[in-house]
């Protein structure tokens, strides 16, 4: 449910009584006093020592009083701790993080004030050739084919066509047939109209930098005989750029962040000779905080971010008539998978599920996904989820996959087999007890048959599977990028979940003693 987007108070401010004398009169009253003791029992100089001790004395008091009644200044606060930028630069020199963070918010589906508590953001205006003409040259992004189509519709894909049997025909125009890759383009469209976006930069807290970094290295990662160089070559661009920016030489980048629309694996290569480019590891990039489909759960600058689905809210309204829907369907199945078995590996895991689910047909529906049948453009995938209560998820070519966001769009609830699928991955956008949305099961358990899929789930109660299902259906605003370029109305989707969490963590750096 929904909350009404709450009215600033309308009461008065409470009145603050004021003292009866002025400190400033109080004092100079303090100073005739101090002038006629001293008149009074000093009238000669016959006892100087006395004189003295007693003057000296007093004016310590007043002075005492006169510095109580001064407001410190934070200047000279600060003074008391090390400075949170040279106490940071340290640290990353000499420690790698090895903690995961953990801690989690209750679901932000209504949006506060446009108050800007936590700043301001200042977009860079990189050169046309880190981000807009690479969306221009579309046709070369790829070996195999076009990438227009996909980066159409402002990064939203094509609208998609005959899902109207699939969904309530008044929502079918808010569904695309949207690219996995493309959160850079959503968020840079996004942020350009952003409540809280400045032109002044010395009002800002955070500094975008909207480089187009998947569409630079994915043009090469595909390509037979692609060089380390050709590779690194946008980034590389991008950080001589941004380097030689004055508001990221103050302190090297630690307001600064970005999207990389990629998983974060793709941008660090150690050797020449391996995958993707090195981007992460390159000067500069250390301390700029990266959003990702995946992160690396082991760096604090990497953030998980939901992956793009095919549901672009036009308005509230949208959302919760969705939200209504998936929550009243009628689902036939007690689970479903939708993958494509993957022979070539050793102890193929998909294999294993697609194999167990045909086995248990009557209470399992498997969609084979080999070959392109289940590219963007086919609504199989989501009537399959909308019509089960639970979806299998294993691990895709990395940990994490966009199916899992397709699960619980749909109203289903995830089975896991890799805690760092979800867990590890998207804290600000999930739930903080895993139980309470998801099942997670030993995939060794399954691989060795000491356990049954279909028994776990069938042991979960009708309530509990309700509760379950209504706290996916809680989340779903977290997981979609509206279509609106300013926001929903009262509703904070992904882009405002992860651009409120990010100024809220600078304005956390600039703290005393901030260590992270």
């Amino acid at each position: 449910m929904l909350l009404p987007l709450s009215n600033a108070s309308s009461s008065p401010e409470p009145q603050i009584k004021k003292p009866k004398t002025p400190p400033d009169f109080q004092r100079k009253d303090s100073f005739k006093s101090l002038k006629a003791f001293l008149a009074a029992h000093c009238p000669s100089f016959n006892q100087p020592r006395i004189c003295l001790f007693l003057s000296v004395f007093f004016i310590q008091i007043l002075l005492l009083i006169a510095f109580r009644s001064l407001p410190l200044s934070s200047h000279h606060r600060r003074q008391h701790f090390p400075s949170p930028f040279s106490t940071r630069h340290h640290q990353h020199l000499n420690q790698t993080v090895t903690t995961i963070t953990t801690a989690t918010t209750a679901p932000s589906t209504v949006k506060e004030e446009s108050s800007c508590e936590f700043g301001k953001i200042f977009v860079y205006d990189l050169p046309s050739a880190l981000n807009k003409e690479l969306v221009s040259n579309c046709d070369e992004l790829n070996p195999w084919s076009s990438s227009c189509a996909a980066l159409s519709n402002d990064g939203f894909g094509p609208v998609a066509t005959g899902i109207s049997s699939v969904v309530p025909e008044n929502l079918s125009p808010a569904w695309y047939w949207t690219d996995q890759f493309v959160t850079e383009i959503l968020v840079h469209n996004r942020i350009l109209n952003h409540k809280c976006r400045t032109q002044d930069p010395n009002n800002a807290t955070a500094f975008y930098i909207p480089f187009y970094a998947g569409l630079a290295v994915g043009k090469s990662l595909f390509f037979k005989n692609s060089s380390a160089k050709e590779r690194d070559f946008h980034c590389e661009i991008m950080l001589k750029w941004v380097q030689d920016q004055p508001y990221f030489q103050r302190n090297e980048g630690w307001d600064h962040f970005m999207t990389m629309g990629r998983i974060s694996w793709d941008f660090r290569r150690s050797k020449d000779e391996d995958w993707g480019s090195s981007c992460i590891y390159k000067p500069g990039m250390r301390n700029i905080t990266r959003l990702l489909i995946e992160r690396n759960p082991w760096d604090y600058f990497d953030v998980g971010v939901p992956y793009p689905t095919g549901f672009h809210p036009r308005r509230d309204n949208d959302v919760v008539q969705w939200q209504d829907f998936v929550r009243n369907r009628n689902r036939k199945n007690l689970f479903c998978f939708a993958g494509a078995k993957r022979s070539k590996f050793n102890n193929d895991f998909r294999g294993l599920l697609s194999n167990h689910c045909r086995n248990e047909s009557d209470s399992c529906r498997v969609v084979d996904c080999a070959g392109s049948k289940c590219s963007n453009g086919t609504s199989l995938i989501l009537e399959t989820f909308l019509d089960s209560a639970f979806c299998l998820q294993p691990r895709g070519d990395s940990f994490t996959r966009r199916s899992i966001f397709d699960c619980m769009i749909a109203g289903s609830i995830p089975v896991l087999f890799w805690k760092r699928s979800a867990y590890y991955q998207y804290e600000w956008f999930l739930p903080g007890e895993p139980e309470s949305y998801s099942v997670f099961i030993d995939r060794n358990e399954v691989k060795n048959g000491t356990t049954s899929i279909r028994k776990v789930l069938e042991s979960y109660s009708e309530d509990r599977i309700s509760r379950m299902r209504e706290k996916v259906i809680e989340y779903i605003p977290k997981f979609v990028y509206a279509r609106p370029q300013g926001g929903l109305e009262t509703i904070k989707d992904a882009f405002d979940v992860a651009i409120d969490r990010v100024l809220r963590r600078f304005k956390e750096h600039e703290q005393p003693g901030y260590k992270w």
